[in-house]
């Protein structure tokens, strides 16, 4: 088991199996029938995971990483911004990206997507809970925007990852910042508008 444990890729391979398990256990037991619920399970779990990896990602950065930067000694502030933060960036970007993607799969699936995304107005018959969920999606949209077109394009620039004037660097540094402190803002707010509405649409 340590040789599994001690290896990320053999840890994560027998988590998927694991998970397929589950899965069948699930069909074979009758919990979840084959069909359009099989599907909207396996997306919904999808979005979850891709969920988990991009807000656990923006928690990371502005409870554990930006307020510990001033204590770390200057001779170890590059290990951080050549080797940890350009790779927690990639995972955050692309968990981003599949959140919205699988996000507005699980919509189409239920078929509500016009009606999410318009707050209701465009429904044939009005839910608060269109309200809610669409303002939760516009939302992610808004945060997933802003990780894809200001937050990475200013690391990239903060990090050193693309070429800069060397005084754009703090600059860059303090936009990606104060996004991300946008995108922790707005990530309570968007939860609790998903996961309420969870209780209507189940």
């Amino acid at each position: 088991m340590a040789a599994i444990l001690s290896n990320l890729r053999h840890t994560i391979h027998l988590s998927i199996v694991l998970t397929i398990v589950f899965l069948g256990a699930y069909v074979f037991s009758g919990a979840i029938p084959m069909g359009d619920a099989l599907w909207m399970g396996l997306a919904r779990w999808t979005h979850v995971v891709s969920g988990i990896m991009w807000i656990g990602l923006l928690w990371y950065f502005n409870f554990v990483q930006i307020p510990n930067m001033p204590n770390i000694p200057d001779e170890q502030k590059p290990a951080i911004g050549k080797v940890i933060a350009p790779a927690a960036l990639f995972w955050f970007r692309w968990g981003a990206a599949a959140t919205v993607f699988t996000g507005l799969l699980v919509a189409g699936l239920r078929g509500y997507t016009v009606d999410v995304l318009s707050f209701g107005l465009l429904s044939e018959i009005y839910s608060p809970q269109y309200s809610f969920i669409g303002i939760g999606m516009w939302m992610a949209i808004i945060m997933a925007y802003n990780v894809w077109f200001i937050i990475w394009p200013n690391q990239q620039i903060a990090l050193g990852l693309v070429e800069a004037e060397a005084d754009a660097k703090p600059k860059a540094a303090r936009t990606a910042m104060l996004f991300s402190r946008t995108n922790t803002l707005l990530s309570f707010p968007m939860l609790i508008a998903m996961a309420m509405a969870q209780t209507v649409f189940g």
